[in-house]
């Protein structure tokens, strides 16, 4: 069981993942700093200093905090537009695979039918 462990870590599609989750985070790190202190607060320069963080209502002893699911958002938004370029830089760097050779054309179903009909004739 233990070497299945070593075999099943040691492929590299568990390591790349593990690279993926930690840096990540550290991306989610740097993109939660982006929105919070740089576009956030052009964002409120422009509609008029406006907080989005402050924004919410509450019901009872429930607290309904809409300024940070539309932080959230913000933060998604531009965490998916950075992946969706950084995936495209690296598409557009990577060679292209070349089409395989086509396989060689085999006999139609016609060709089988005659086959097997001119067997059948010498029988």
């Amino acid at each position: 069981m233990l070497n299945e462990f070593k075999t099943f870590i040691a492929r590299g599609n568990v390591l790349d993942l593990a690279v993926g989750v930690v840096i990540g985070a550290a991306f989610t790190a740097i993109v939660g700093s982006l929105v919070e202190d740089l576009i956030n607060p052009m964002i409120g320069l422009i509609i008029g200093g406006i907080d989005f963080s402050s924004w919410g209502f509450g019901v009872g002893d429930a607290r309904f905090n809409i300024g940070n699911f539309i932080n959230a958002v913000i933060k998604f938004l531009i965490v998916a537009w950075v992946v969706f370029l950084i995936v495209k830089a690296v598409n557009r760097m990577m060679p292209k695979k070349e089409d395989a050779p086509a396989a060689p054309a085999g006999p139609t179903d016609n060709d089988l039918l005659k086959d097997i009909l001119a067997e059948l004739k010498k029988a």
